[in-house]
């Protein structure tokens, strides 16, 4: 494709002065106020039912295939920061233009794990009791930049950019409002952001680190609303051209075409425009690149060779918890023994655990009369979160000491291509933001997977202090990673190995946990992290 300046246009794509394929004189980000001119606010609603907020992993159906989009990498350093934002591609055109189409293909070709496409039709306000009344007799614009929450929208884009999770409302058409209950969105490599006024607000702008504008002929937008509205809508061909004549096109020409000339890359044609598709792709993909980050080998080389943390309390190692240890840990144990041993100690770990959880003097009255000053735990809630498979087993002694415990899932395992921890699944019960986490995984051996789960909880407002990491048997390298990152996180475990490995298998370790106790088998270049299961 060759370059052209000024006001020509070539046929695969059109790119703003960020973009090194195209210039035009276009005028920058500073020229724009904050929302376009305001005008006549008497255009007529959409006829929706609810917005689609496209965005729900782990499945993205495509024209082509269905792609499983769980599997995140780590979005932190060794120091359980954040390492990288995400890549957001901001989207716009107009009505019928094909810009959902443009997104699935330019996630199809991608074919990156963990992206999130965000509609823009999720954020419409909710209406006061005077514009419910003008929606009903079509008279309150919804094509205007002021029917949008674009306070939400940019917090909501903000803290999916910074890898955390976010709710994200659904808006009823029929009743004007958002429904009680919001979508759960977490954060990802890719988040695609698509709708009509994605370039009409400044803050929302600086979000969007690739700005596309989906080109399509006027001819060819109103031909796909008059197919759209009549087959499914029901409306007369009469009915549909007098709507886009006095509505959708005034709407396209002074708030949504002027808006083209802040966009890195202009696609004419809409989905159908490939060679345009290709070239996005591959500068995202060099994007991408840049950003790759190793997680777990900057683990097995940072902040070793410390005295062990304050925050580690290991049990006493007492002959009974020696001796069960000596059980567990002999390759000739029944799987039965195994099982038996490995639940006792699990019970003692739960029990330890809880009695580093915050409590304050509660007085009671015994039954001969006589007050007794005890204690009692001092925080809202206790939740349980296993790391999963193995994690899962620690459950039945936790429920056997905390009645009513709740309890959450999260599946981590590691890429066998790049060797590096990946979020697959995510189960949390609500509002756990305000609890207590026992953070449950069998075995720890690097870290990594650890990490990651506690980030995934700090993601989701738990507060750093209130979190107890507990496991069976952990080494060195995995409670220096751990306490080096969140040095507020309490580790609780019944032994403590020195080394790990060039495998990553903790010495002298205990083996694969979740193989020894559920009788699968695993290859022998399998890691003790229980990330790795059953992935391995």
């Amino acid at each position: 494709m060759s370059a052209v300046c000024g006001d020509g246009r070539v046929s695969a794509m059109e790119c703003g002065d960020k973009s090194s394929m195209r210039c035009t004189s276009g005028a920058g980000e500073g020229s724009l106020d904050r929302l376009l001119p305001s005008v006549n606010t008497s255009l007529s609603p959409r006829k929706r039912t609810t917005s689609q907020c496209k965005s729900e992993p782990p499945l993205l159906r495509t024209s082509k295939r269905t792609i499983y989009t769980a599997g995140r990498p780590p979005w932190y350093n060794e120091h359980g920061t954040q390492s990288k934002e995400a890549f957001v591609i901001g989207l716009c055109g107009g009505s019928a233009s094909g810009k959902t189409t443009v997104a699935r293909k330019i996630i199809e070709a991608l074919d990156v794990p963990w992206v999130v496409l965000l509609s823009m039709d999720s954020f419409y306000k909710v209406l006061t009791a005077e514009q419910q009344l003008l929606a009903a007799n079509n008279d309150y614009n919804f094509d205007h930049p002021d029917a949008f929450d674009f306070i939400l929208l940019v917090h909501t884009l903000r803290k999916l950019k910074q890898g955390k999770s976010v709710k994200i409302p659904v808006y009823d058409f029929t009743t004007h409002g958002r429904q009680k209950e919001w979508k759960t969105v977490y954060g990802a490599s890719v988040i695609i952001f698509e709708g009509i006024m994605s370039f009409a607000d400044k803050e929302l702008l600086k979000l969007l680190d690739m700005k596309i504008f989906v080109d399509t002929d006027s001819d060819i937008r109103l031909v796909r609303r008059l197919r759209r509205d009549i087959t499914e809508r029901g409306r007369d061909i009469e009915g549909v051209i007098k709507q886009y004549n006095k509505f959708v096109k005034p709407a396209f020409e002074q708030y949504i075409e002027p808006t083209m000339r802040l966009a890195d890359i202009v696609v004419p044609r809409g989905g159908g425009n490939m060679v345009a598709i290709d070239l996005i792709v591959q500068h995202v993909h060099s994007q991408l690149e840049e950003r790759e980050l190793s997680v777990r080998a900057a683990l097995a080389s940072a902040h070793q060779a410390q005295p062990l943390p304050q925050t580690l309390s290991v049990l006493e190692s007492t002959p009974q918890v020696r001796g069960m240890h000596t059980i567990i840990r002999n390759k000739e144990t029944s799987r039965d023994e195994f099982i038996f041993y490995s639940k006792r100690l699990m019970r003692l770990l739960i029990e330890r655990a809880l009695s580093i959880l915050p409590s304050q003097v509660h007085i009671v009255q015994t039954p001969q009369g006589e007050d007794y000053e005890g204690r009692t735990f001092y925080g809202k809630r206790i939740t349980g979160v296993s790391i999963l498979r193995a994690g899962e087993t620690m459950e039945p002694a936790l429920r056997a000491v905390c009645k009513d415990v709740r309890i959450g899932k999260i599946l981590i395992q590691t890429n066998q291509d790049t060797g590096e921890p990946e979020l697959h699944y995510l189960r949390l019960p609500k509002d756990i933001g305000e609890d207590h986490v026992i953070l449950m995984d069998c075995t720890v051996s690097t870290g990594a997977a650890a990490m990651m789960a506690i980030r995934v909880l700090l993601d989701h407002d738990v507060q750093e202090d209130k979190i107890l990491l507990v496991s069976l048997l952990m080494a060195e390298m995995g409670i220096h990673s751990v306490a080096y990152a969140f040095p507020q996180v309490k580790i609780i475990t019944t032994a403590v190995d020195k080394k790990v490995n060039d495998l990553f298998h903790i010495i002298p370790g205990i083996g694969n946990f979740g193989d020894r106790y559920f009788g699968t088998d695993a290859p022998p270049d399998c890691s003790d992290d229980d990330m790795d299961e059953p992935s391995c």
